[in-house]
C-alpha cells in the first residue's frame, strides 16, 4: 500500500495489560477508533509506544496485528530507533517482512553522530529497503538536527519522502517547502504547534493526544486544509491544555490517563515508567477532567475531505 504522507498520523500508544504482556483487546479498541475519526495512517512503536522497552518479537506481533485489522485502509508505519546502523537496517528489513507499509526513522540512538555519520547511517538505510521513509527530526529530544543540507544529500534516495518536523521552530516549514518544494512532505511532529504548523503549509499531523481524542484530532486538520480556521481555531483552543500534556518527559502516563477518560486504553505502563502519582496526578487529571466536561460539538469534518 502506497503511504501518502498527509493529514493526521497517530503515533499510538501501546497497550499493556497488568501483567506487563501487549494488551491486543484493548490496542484494537483504539485502533478502530483512529479508523472511525479518519486518520490517515498508524505509527507504531515511537516514544508513545515506548518504543526502547518492545521486543522484536511484540514489534512484530504490533505490526502484523494492526495490518489485519486496519484491512488496507491506511498504511501502517512503523518506527526504528536504534543504536547502530546493522541494527537499523534489520529492523526496517524485519518491518518489510511483516508487512509494514512505511518507516518512521530517528537518527542514531545515544551516540551524538555528526552530520556526515547522521546522513550515512540514513543513506545505508534507505538503500537496504523499498519502503518509504519519514525523517523524525527533534533535535530538543534527541540532540542531532537534521538541517536543510542534510536534506538535500537524503533526498537523492527517492524512498525519502517525508520530514517529521519537530523542532519547535515554525519558521522551519517554510525553508522545507521554499527549497525542496512537493519533493519532501512535512508532517508537524508537535501537538502544540500543529494548526500554526499546517497553516504554514505542513501537510499533515503526526499526533499524539488523538490516541484519547482521534476526532477532535481529524476535525481540526480537515478544517485548517479547507482554510476553516476560525472553526479550527476553536476546537484548538478547547484542546490545548489537552494538547501540553504531549510535551512532557511523562506524556506516555498523560496520554494514557487521558485513554482511560475517554475509553481508549488503560494506564499500564511499561516500567521503568510508573503510572502517575501525588499531585502532579492530581494536576494532570483535573486537565482531563475540564477537557471531557467541556468536550465541544463537531462540525461534519468528514465531509471535507
Amino acid at each position: 500500500m502506497k503511504v501518502i504522507w498527509n493529514g493526521v498520523m497517530p503515533a499510538v500508544t501501546t497497550k499493556f495489560t497488568k501483567d506487563d504482556t501487549l494488551d491486543m483487546k484493548m490496542f484494537a479498541i483504539n485502533i478502530n477508533a483512529q479508523l472511525e475519526a479518519g486518520v490517515n495512517g498508524i505509527i507504531l512503536g515511537g516514544t508513545l509506544g515506548e518504543a526502547s522497552t518492545l521486543t522484536y518479537e511484540e514489534k512484530k506481533t504490533l505490526i502484523t496485528e494492526t495490518v489485519k485489522q486496519v484491512e488496507g485502509k491506511v498504511p501502517v508505519i512503523i518506527n526504528i530507533a536504534e543504536q547502530t546502523t546493522t541494527g537499523a537496517i534489520d529492523a526496517a528489513n524485519k518491518a518489510e517482512k511483516y508487512g509494514a507499509n512505511g518507516l518512521m526513522m530517528l537518527p542514531p540512538m545515544r551516540y551524538k553522530a555528526t552530520d556526515f555519520e547522521t546522513v550515512t547511517y540514513f543513506k545505508k538505510i534507505a538503500k537496504s529497503t523499498a519502503l518509504p521513509i519519514m525523517i523524525y527530526n527533534n533535535p530538543i529530544d534527541y540532540k542531532i538536527e537534521v538541517t536543510l543540507e542534510m536534506f538535500e544529500e537524503l533526498l537523492v534516495h527517492e524512498n525519502i519522502e517525508a520530514v517529521k518536523e519537530s523542532t519547535r521552530d515554525i519558521s522551519n516549514i517554510t525553508r522545507f517547502r521554499n527549497r525542496f518544494g512537493d519533493r519532501l512532505r512535512i508532517l508537524c511532529g508537535v501537538d502544540t504547534l500543529a494548526l500554526e504548523s499546517m497553516v504554514a503549509g505542513a501537510d499533515g499531523w503526526v499526533a499524539g493526544l488523538v490516541c484519547a481524542f482521534p476526532q477532535e484530532t481529524v476535525a481540526i486538520c480537515n478544517l485548517v486544509k479547507e482554510g476553516r480556521i476560525h472553526e479550527a481555531l476553536e476546537i484548538y483552543r478547547w484542546f490545548m491544555p489537552l494538547l501540553e500534556l504531549d510535551i512532557s518527559p511523562q506524556l506516555v502516563q498523560n496520554i494514557k490517563l487521558a485513554e482511560v477518560g475517554t475509553g481508549l486504553g488503560t494506564e499500564y505502563v511499561r516500567e521503568p515508567r510508573l503510572p502517575l502519582q501525588g499531585d502532579e496526578r492530581i494536576r494532570v487529571q483535573k486537565i482531563i477532567d475540564e477537557g471531557l466536561r467541556t468536550r465541544p460539538k463537531l462540525p461534519n469534518y468528514k465531509a471535507l475531505v
